[in-house]
């Protein structure tokens, strides 16, 4: 843990000289409370850093959340062995992109009879936050199930003692995005109204008390939970796939579903604050929380410790060292191949901005997060999918 000034706290080991500066300059607004908690996996960010914890009085910062609202982990248990597995594993890659819409813009053709109970619940939570999410986007229904792209994934796993997990990162999809930008757009015009000077327009913020502000904690918490069942409708469907695949029915044995991009109320250094958590999961004594690695590489059940100087927080993921475009030019599709032997997964060039070597060590981030959660199981993959 690194004391960077009064107002930043850091616990990455490894952190370039733009995002320090960038997450310098957030530390400095005048309403963040007590100070911004620094991840192990911080990157550079759109106005905020992905790898921060913002807590804020009488504000927020929509862009500290992001475009993909309540974008997260799920990951469940199985009862069944490694040895258990069938030896085509391609086969059950297939099935899983056959049942589940990848990559940026695809979603389903039709509503599931699983995802129409979650959909019921989705409409009348927007009917009492008093808005519809079809003014976002007109066909928002049709996405619940749906991964996208980027960092998104599907994964097939086994942990130290060869248990295989089922596990998945996926968020609030297009509506969620639309929403996001709407509020951030919001936020920006606030600012300039009210003079304010900022040392990033992404940094414009929404005052408590506004209506503004409180439709953007209407329309964001809907948000968070269309995330959260997004990711149940898409395990639920991968655990039937697995079950065509292996032959037998799936007895969950554990069930994990976390946020690692959304704003909470919650009690920090006795006061009420709005805590950001962008590329950060809750990490309160006792919580169970997903840390993925990257594309190849290992990943992490984790239990929080609750540090109160990280807000109760732990990283996300292991962050990005390179952007995507500078991984698309320094690495290559037989590299990628390279990092990902002994995995079943799709090989394509546009993965390539995917590739481990793009990332931080996610085991270097595992140890700059030692006071602030324990490792419960370490996952190796056995299958990914991902989408263009």
């Amino acid at each position: 843990m690194e004391t960077i000034n009064s107002r930043l706290i850091s616990w990455a080991s490894i952190l370039d000289e733009k995002t320090r500066a960038q997450a310098v300059a957030a530390s400095q607004l005048s309403f963040i409370y007590p100070h911004l908690a620094l991840m192990p996996d911080a990157h550079l960010g759109i106005g905020a850093t992905v790898g921060s914890v913002i807590p804020t009085l009488g504000a927020i910062i929509p862009a500290a959340v992001g475009v993909d609202i309540g974008c997260g982990m799920i990951a469940v248990r199985t009862q069944y062995s490694v040895n258990d597995l069938p030896r085509d594993r391609k086969r059950l890659r297939e099935a899983i992109e056959r049942a589940i819409p990848l990559s940026a813009g695809h979603n389903n053709r039709k509503i599931t009879p699983t995802a129409e109970p979650r959909l019921a619940e989705l409409r009348k939570l927007a009917s009492e936050a008093g808005f519809d999410p079809a003014q976002y986007l007109a066909k928002w229904e049709l996405q619940l199930g749906s991964l996208g792209s980027g960092n998104h994934f599907i994964e097939v796993c086994a942990d130290e003692g060869n248990a295989v997990w089922l596990f998945l990162h996926s968020g609030s999809r297009g509506v969620g995005n639309k929403i996001a930008q709407r509020h951030i757009t919001e936020a920006r015009s606030a600012v300039l109204r009210r003079r304010v000077v900022l040392p990033d327009r992404d940094l414009a913020f929404l005052a408590e008390g506004t209506p503004e502000f409180d439709r953007y904690i209407r329309e964001l918490r809907w948000a968070q939970h269309f995330a959260l069942l997004n990711r149940e409708e898409m395990m639920d469907r991968v655990v039937r796939q697995f079950e065509s695949w292996i032959g037998g029915s799936v007895a969950e044995t554990q069930r994990i579903n976390c946020h690692h991009n959304f704003i909470a109320r919650e009690q920090h250094y006795g006061k009420s604050v709005w805590v950001s958590r962008k590329g950060a999961i809750k990490a309160e004594a006792g919580d169970l929380g997903l840390i993925p690695g990257s594309m190849g590489t290992a990943s992490y059940v984790v239990v929080g410790l609750g540090n109160p100087v990280s807000l109760n927080s732990s990283p996300h993921g292991a962050g990005r060292q390179y952007s995507r475009t500078a991984a698309r030019k320094t690495f290559t599709l037989a590299e990628l191949k390279t990092a990902m032997q002994g995995i079943e997964f799709r090989a394509s060039e546009a993965f390539i901005d995917e590739i481990p070597a793009a990332y931080k060590p996610i085991d270097r981030v595992m140890r700059d997060a030692a006071d602030l959660v324990t490792i419960q199981h370490k996952l190796r993959q056995l299958v990914n999918v991902k989408g263009d």
